[in-house]
């Protein structure tokens, strides 16, 4: 894959997460307006949490992690890819079945360890009610994980970036549908879950048959590449599950401030827009390339793969970062402040996603970052590395929360963040020259870092001349819309008057040279 051809599959990707979060943000803010912050609003946001969190614990994590390097690497040696794909399917069906059947039964107890401060109160029983209905969802996205790590292995980037925007789609209409018949809104939301499962398992399916896969159910083969994928899956697996258990500690300290978890949840949802369109695209295209690239023994083009993932990842994501900071009230007042989303509510957020603002580049660079590692098969590492982020998040959440109140959940997931990033490129010094950073990516960084702080204090002088705007019911989406594009004018001329880029490079279909050139371009 050429350099050019790397940052195109990057646009890709991001540009259906753009669509994705859009879509997504769009049923956040309907959830908003009928739900508010209150007990239904905490005790589904919970019970749809915790499918999610297995998720990332078990497919998107630590299985797409062991199993994409395993199955490019297949591929570019012309071994039997299909049936590792089988065999792959057939074990994750019978682990997830008996998962989803326990993890049902025991829907009190993952309650109560996820959201403790709702015992003695009607959250908890709802958060139940709710946990039981959508729990199913565990298994459909699971394999749907499976399926979108063959599809993007082959390139059909589109295709898998297109699952999470059909999930927002169903449930925007199931949230109009509610609104219109009077249904339950808690129940109707959480009997889409499992829906929208179906929905984007059935989408996959019919995408991996057409590039000539097909699955069926059956008995799993305990194979010598099964085995070596669950020994590389298994530390893996617990290194996911130290990042869940950081955000499990998160809502256990918002748990004991009503309102908290959905506070943190709606600021989650407004930092995850620039996470998801830089950090998820870099992440999904890199590991498949990078695993490629060593198995072909490309150090210089999996350097000019790193170099350019990470330029680009900055580039995007530092402006972003100072944005959430320098603009949070007017993004969450203008955004969720309608229906049974009160001032107060909006000044919670706000003081969330300004601290999420603050890690925002370390949540990105972990994904460009840890590709090196599992590229090599190498899970262990990662895996101490965020026990580590695990300690520092635990006793900063509890340790901060007497003095600061639920912002310590938020000051925790930062800070353990950028922990997590330190180590990472610790670790990674050791390795090979596809791990270093070339002369074009430290000539550019200080100058997106100039072009982002001038970006910042442009935001900051805008916000307060259009501030009254702001707060006016029929002005303030066009006021918002003039700041946003203020800020991003500022920042692209600013940044391609310094050289921090040049515009060109977000087109990135223009380029002719191989990786190998690139990089010698410096």
């Amino acid at each position: 894959m050429k350099s050019h051809s790397l940052v195109r599959n990057i646009l890709t990707v991001g540009g259906w997460t753009l669509i994705s979060r859009g879509t997504g943000f769009a049923r956040d803010v309907m959830m908003a307006a009928y739900l508010g912050t209150g007990p239904v609003a905490e005790a589904f946001l919970v019970a749809f949490s915790l499918p999610n969190m297995f998720r990332r614990f078990f497919a998107e994590g630590a299985f797409n992690m062991a199993f994409v390097p395993m199955f490019a690497k297949k591929l570019e040696a012309g071994e039997d890819a299909p049936r590792f794909a089988r065999d792959a399917w057939n074990g994750m069906v019978t682990v997830l079945l008996a998962f989803t059947v326990i993890g049902t039964l025991a829907m009190p107890v993952l309650v109560w360890a996820m959201a403790s401060g709702f015992a003695g109160d009607a959250r908890f029983d709802l958060a139940v009610e709710f946990g039981r209905i959508s729990f199913s969802y565990i298994l459909f996205i699971s394999l749907v994980a499976l399926l979108s790590g063959i599809l993007t292995t082959h390139g059909h980037f589109s295709e898998a970036s297109f699952v999470p925007v059909l999930m927002n789609l169903v449930f925007i209409a199931a949230i109009w549908l509610a609104a219109w018949a009077g249904w339950d809104m808690g129940k109707t939301l959480s009997w889409t879950v499992p829906v929208t499962g179906v929905a984007q398992l059935a989408f996959t399916w019919v995408s991996a048959h057409r590039v000539g896969y097909t699955f069926s159910f059956g008995l799993p083969r305990w194979t010598p590449d099964l085995r070596r994928l669950a020994l590389i899956a298994g530390p893996a697996i617990l290194s996911g599950g130290v990042v869940q258990i950081n955000l499990l500690v998160g809502r256990q300290v918002a748990s004991y401030t009503e309102g908290a978890v959905a506070w943190l949840t709606y600021a989650d949802r407004l930092y995850q827009l620039p996470l998801g369109v830089v950090g998820i695209a870099i992440g999904t295209v890199l590991l498949p390339d990078l695993s490629r690239r060593l198995r072909a023994r490309d150090a210089v083009g999996g350097r000019a793969s790193l170099n350019r993932g990470a330029e680009f990842a900055l580039a995007m994501t530092l402006p972003a970062a100072v944005a959430l900071v320098v603009i949070a009230r007017p993004l969450c007042s203008v955004l969720y402040q309608r229906g049974a989303f009160t001032s107060a509510d909006t000044d919670a957020t706000a003081i969330v996603l300004a601290i999420y603002g603050v890690g925002l580049p370390a949540f990105v660079l972990h994904k460009v970052l840890q590709p090196l590692f599992y590229a090599r098969e190498d899970s262990r590492r990662p895996f101490y590395y965020a026990v580590a982020s695990m300690i520092t998040n635990a006793v900063m959440a509890v340790g901060l929360m007497p003095y600061i109140g639920f912002s310590a959940a938020a000051w925790a997931t930062t800070l353990s963040g950028w922990v997590m990033v330190w180590q990472l490129w610790r670790g990674s010094r050791r390795m090979g020259e596809e791990a270093q950073f070339d002369a074009r990516f430290r000539q550019r960084l200080p100058r997106i870092v100039a072009a982002s702080v001038l970006m910042g204090a442009v935001l900051y002088g805008a916000s307060w001349a259009l501030n009254p705007l702001l707060h006016q019911h029929v002005w303030r989406y066009l006021a918002l819309l003039a700041l946003c594009t203020t800020g991003i004018v500022s920042y692209f001329g600013s940044g391609a008057l310094i050289g921090a880029f040049r515009l060109s490079d977000f087109a990135a279909l223009r380029g002719r040279r191989g990786a190998g050139e690139a990089t010698a371009e410096g």
